[in-house]
């Protein structure tokens, strides 16, 4: 496998179907959206969100198949709640920083923001981005009231409390909608978080498992569709990001602007959709089904 980390450009091409992929705390946990056309939203902090939490649950499936010959220790996660303490701790060590480069993985990758009150040696900015998604078209949003026997609120001092638990519109979930999420692979920031490529390897294995193994009440039922993937033969750029997102985003066959029902009502562009980039690109491929050459 090579050392030297590619500048690549990507597309996720996610379907949801009766789920909320991603809650705005601003709205009651509704699925996100834009005010002006009712587009879909999908952030980039919440997918990352789902690659996290794989890697940091060890004891679970996707680790057990995709850190095989790992060093767990290198493999932490930064972005949690309980950890602020100690890594506060560790940088005030002589080599804090460098321990801390070693240690998380997300901190290589994504960059962080855990760092900014510190000194000079910080991670701003990581090797890989996320932008943020978009729905290809408007959705429909459904709300509903849950119910359950056992209450859900007890009652004061002693008391039952009420017989029958209910959730007003606890319910929010979008109808159906394919959502377009680009990512950016960048090696010029790769010196200063010491990313390496093992580190791309594994991020680019998870992104298939980033729902499915994730799944949640509220979001039974997202998956990513297509994971379109593309290398830059310079290391400057050899081919226009704008228009590799443009020629592989799914365009509905009608009603551009009203919301759809199924996979069907999309134009879905496939592999062959990118041979105007053929020879700008190397290791084109859809990671739900492949990995580049250099993975294997």
């Amino acid at each position: 496998m090579s050392n030297a980390i590619r500048r690549a450009t990507g597309l996720l091409v996610i379907e949801v179907r009766n789920s909320n992929p991603n809650g705005d705390p601003d709205r009651e946990s509704d699925p996100r959206t834009r005010s002006h056309d009712g587009r879909g939203i999908i952030t980039g902090v919440s997918f990352k969100r789902k690659l996290r939490d794989l890697v940091i649950n060890k004891e679970g499936e996707v680790w057990a198949q995709l850190g095989k010959g790992l060093e767990a220790a290198k493999y932490d996660v930064l972005e949690r709640r309980d950890i602020r303490k100690e890594v506060t701790e560790m940088l005030k060590k002589n080599d804090g920083f460098e321990q801390f480069k070693k240690r998380f993985w997300d901190g290589r990758v994504f960059g962080n923001t855990f760092l900014e009150e510190g000194g000079g040696d910080t991670i701003r900015t990581g090797v890989v981005q996320f932008a943020l998604g978009l729905s290809v078209a408007p959705v429909r949003i459904e709300r509903l009231t849950m119910t359950k026997m056992a209450p859900a609120q007890g009652g004061g001092d002693g008391e039952e409390g009420p017989s029958r638990g209910m959730a007003p519109l606890g319910y929010r979930v979008v109808e159906h909608g394919v959502y377009c999420l680009p990512f950016f692979i960048n090696p010029t920031a790769a010196m200063k978080t010491e990313c390496g490529v093992g580190d791309i390897k594994l991020l680019l294995e998870l992104i298939r498992y980033a729902y499915p193994h994730t799944r949640s009440a509220i979001r039974p039922f997202v998956e990513v569709r297509h994971a379109w993937y593309a290398e830059h033969k310079e290391p400057l750029g050899s081919f226009s990001e704008f228009g590799f997102v443009e020629t592989m985003t799914p365009k509905k066959k009608s009603d551009p602007m009203e919301p759809s029902t199924s996979w069907d009502d999309y134009n879905i562009p496939t592999k062959s959709a990118a041979t105007v980039f053929k020879d700008k690109t190397e290791n084109f491929c859809d990671l739900c089904e492949e990995l580049p050459n250099w993975c294997r």
